[in-house]
């Protein structure tokens, strides 16, 4: 069995975090904020064509988003009853979206298991209160929390029972425009292990305690303060962040986020609902809804397509040529064709983990060079015939100038196996300009059904050609080759979490050409400008644990290339790294579970 790394403080008497199998194993605010606009989308392109549809706007949202009033009986054995299905269900096709009318609810614990999403419906979080929990914990995995993916928490005001509310997670479960009147501790009963993780757009009045969460990235938020940090604690925009300190202790804080937009939301205006787009913010810091309106613009749902499981890939085609968005309600979505975004504004936003399965090699989604595309809230989920690529960002070539209303790609998530036999030779490729990506986790999965080095191939886990393109949160896990390529100028990652994979069987089956290894996150040879901050990146050949990765990073060495805190870290000795970046770094050490890190590179 692998050693674990030593976590930093856990209160006194709690026991070490323990591992078995990595994944299985160890592992404010605006002045016066205004809302712009109520009516529409403030564009043009957004506007629906003229003419008759011949589908329709709006409706019901189906029978997997349960909306709760504060008269609801029983809101606790509803919660139950979902949570006792989703909570082991890790590749089941459930899938849920737990809704709650603005007002107060009082003496609720929401446990969230797989795929399932909470959310309020105000403009505010603080419109929508739960004098009570949203918890999440690793019961399910004997208090082992890296493997509690896909579930989320958005917009709502909580008051934990105890002062301290519980979200133990990993990859894929992010906690946006959330205020906790009190602390959050972001570990799991016992103190287990935990690979997460990601904060946005929120406000924690009290601390947040990480204890073994070997990660951890925040965005635009503000936190009454922040107890320690294990490996890789990135900050960007961030009230209340720790200073910048890395190598020790390893926080890597940016003042600000160089550009970002929230993530779009459903709401109630009265009895309707609208999806709210919030603005672009740039050097953005704290909350978007600090004097609880926040900017941007708002639709009603008639101009959505509300999307159900059976739909076809024609009948969202069909919807998208007639001006509607899409609603995609929860729910595992087969598509023989590719969904094809064509229109400037599209919103496509899912609800509950919605999930996209592509049949006969087809791309999953596709979107044209245009500006102002918001994708948030699916997933991606390869199928058993080999797909060139899974989620394509802007066709081959683009270079249209989108900065004044760049494309974002916000909590969609890609897996290659897991669920079932999954091939993509590349998952996300982005070669819109300007696009940016906040928060996604792209895996290739290492434990599940159909999962083998040649099983679920995937050689590629993001190639990004597009230049100005901006990351905040990338986690990017497990591919055949190059788990990053980046290729475009001018591109900026802020927090980046990588495992290489794990089953390769020999040293041979990694070989890139005279290099030991494929890098996690590779910078093409021609670029000459690009900047990374809070970059990390593990091994763990379990397979075969002698395995040697020359290098966890790769990149031109020129001085309009430039890397901010980098770490590489083996897994209990399961291979090892003989550099962090390029030549630089020193190898990782045997069997101690210790990063190698490089402060500023070159």
């Amino acid at each position: 069995m692998p050693s674990s790394p030593t976590p930093s403080p856990t209160p006194s008497g709690a026991p070490e975090p323990s591992g078995v199998r990595r994944r299985s194993l160890l592992a404010a605010a605006a002045a016066a904020p205004v809302l712009a606009s109520l009516a529409g989308a403030g564009t043009a392109a957004a506007d629906s064509p003229g003419g008759p549809r011949a589908l329709p706007g709006g409706g019901d949202l189906g029978p997997n988003v349960i909306v709760f009033d504060p008269s609801t009986a029983n809101i606790q054995g509803r919660l139950d009853e979902i949570f006792k299905q989703q909570e082991s269900a890790q590749f089941g096709t459930g899938r849920y979206a737990l809704l709650f009318k603005p007002g107060t609810y009082n003496g609720l614990n929401a446990q969230l298991g797989f795929y399932t999403s909470i959310a309020g419906l105000g403009l505010s979080p603080d419109d929508t209160t739960i004098n009570g929990d949203v918890t999440v914990d690793a019961g399910w995995f004997d208090g082992n929390a890296t493997q509690n993916f896909w579930r989320s928490a958005e917009n709502l005001a909580l008051v934990p029972v105890s002062g301290t509310n519980r979200w133990a997670v990993s990859q894929a479960a992010p906690f946006r425009r959330m205020h906790v009147r009190g602390d959050l501790n972001l570990a799991p009963d016992g103190y287990g292990w935990a690979s997460g993780g990601y904060i946005a757009d929120s406000r924690i009045d009290g601390t947040v305690g990480p204890y073994s969460q070997q990660q951890w990235y925040t965005r635009d938020s503000s936190v009454g303060g922040w107890l320690n940090a294990v490996w890789n604690m990135v900050f960007s925009g961030v009230e209340g962040a720790p200073a910048q300190s890395f190598p020790e202790p390893p926080y890597t804080t940016l003042e600000t986020t160089p550009v970002s937009r929230e993530k779009p939301f459903l709401y109630l205006d009265g009895d309707e609902y609208r999806v709210f787009l919030p603005e672009k913010r740039t050097d953005a810091r704290g909350v978007s809804w600090g004097s609880g309106t926040p900017r941007g613009t708002s639709l009603p749902l008639s101009r959505f397509y509300v999307a159900r499981p059976d739909d076809s890939a024609a009948t969202l085609n069909q919807a998208l040529e007639e001006g509607l968005h899409l609603l995609l309600t929860p729910g595992v979505y087969r598509l023989d064709r590719t969904v094809d975004v064509q229109r400037a504004g599209t919103v496509v936003l899912g609800l509950g983990y919605a999930t996209l399965i592509p049949d006969n090699g087809v791309t999953a989604l596709k979107v044209a060079d245009v500006d102002g595309v918001r994708l948030a809230g699916f997933l991606v989920d390869a199928g058993p015939v080999n797909s060139a690529t899974l989620l394509e960002v802007g066709p081959e070539g683009a270079s249209a100038d989108h900065s004044a209303n760049p494309t974002t790609v916000q909590d969609v998530f890609v897996r290659i196996g897991g669920a079932g036999p999954g091939k993509a030779t590349t998952s996300l490729v982005v070669n819109s300009r300007h696009t940016i990506v906040d928060h996604t986790w792209v895996w290739r999965a290492d434990h599940g059904d159909g999962v083998g080095w040649e099983t679920n191939r995937a050689d590629y886990g993001v190639v990004v050609n597009g230049d100005d393109v901006l990351i905040t949160g990338l986690f990017v896990e497990h591919f055949n080759k190059y788990d990053v390529q980046w290729n475009g100028e001018r591109g900026r990652t802020v927090f980046f979490q990588n495992e290489k994979a794990y089953d390769a069987p020999d040293q041979a089956a990694i070989q890139n050409g005279s290099v030991k290894g494929y890098a996690a996150y590779r910078v093409g040879d021609d670029v000459t400008e690009h900047e990374g901050w809070g970059l990390g990146s593990y091994c763990y050949y379990n397979v075969n644990p002698s395995i040697v990765q020359h290098h966890g990073f790769a990149a031109p060495n020129r001085s309009g290339v430039r890397f901010h805190g980098l770490l590489v870290v083996s897994l209990g000795g399961n291979g090892q790294y003989e550099c962090v970046i390029n030549d630089t770094g020193s190898p990782t050490s045997g069997t101690d579970t210790v990063p190698s890190k490089v402060v500023q590179y070159p």
